[in-house]
């Protein structure tokens, strides 16, 4: 017996607390019974429903690298906005991993694979992402210092210590490489307008030891073997 959140990541229903809130909802079934969070069952033995639809545990799983365009939402679903789902033209549930906010753009995972979702996710793991960001000014010493020690947000946190290289210099401003550990909420745009450095673009161009290599905006591959061996370590 499996709690059913534990189930229902593995079928590619998202992360565990992705999961868990489904349960709560009231939109998974056992049986004939309502599952609440705590339930467990036998995938094999019982019947999970979720919305009414019969679960079915994958034979294997699918793995996904995909360049999040510009205008385009980390999500499965939206009702008037071109979601990353929407550019993947294959049948499953697939979740991003990895969210960018609608401005940014770079490299995203989507699998079906809710195990290896979760690991990626949970900030206990503190898996690095990496982005290259073009800022509208050349910064000087003080403000790269700062951004790397950690930048005391608006509503009072500080971020933990990151990787900042200076890359290049960009007409008035300059391109900057970033390595975070922690994914809150529009970070980098809130840290470079603190700091004086508006952010005039963002591509993430790696996740843990995922790579956004040659991919265009727009285009996705499927994962190679190796690559899904070295994010599951």
């Amino acid at each position: 017996m499996e709690r059913v959140q534990k189930i229902l990541a593995r079928a590619g229903y998202g992360s565990r607390r992705a999961c868990e809130e489904l349960i709560a909802r009231g939109r998974v079934r056992i049986n004939n019974e309502t599952a609440i969070l705590g339930s467990k069952a036998d995938p094999v033995q019982d019947k999970i429903f979720v919305d009414n639809q019969i679960l079915q545990l994958p034979s294997s799983f699918t793995y996904i690298a995909l360049y999040k365009p510009r205008g385009v939402i980390s999500a499965v679903s939206s009702p008037n906005r071109k979601t990353v789902r929407d550019l993947i033209d294959l049948r499953g549930h697939f979740f991003p991993v990895g969210r960018l906010d609608f401005d940014s753009e770079g490299l995203i995972l989507l699998t079906d694979d809710g195990d290896l979702t979760n690991k990626l996710t949970h900030p206990r793991y503190g898996h690095e992402k990496e982005y290259r960001v073009l800022v509208a000014r050349h910064p000087d010493q003080a403000q790269l210092d700062t951004w790397r020690r950690g930048v005391v947000l608006s509503d009072g946190s500080r971020t933990a210590p990151a990787k900042v290289i200076y890359e290049s210099a960009a007409g008035k401003g300059a391109w900057l490489r970033i390595t975070l550990t922690e994914g809150r909420k529009r970070q980098i745009r809130e840290c470079g307008s603190l700091l004086g450095l508006p952010i005039v673009r963002i591509i993430r161009t790696r996740i843990g030891t995922l790579r956004l290599g040659s991919l265009k905006s727009g285009q996705w591959r499927f994962l190679s073997s190796e690559e899904i061996a070295n994010l599951k370590k």
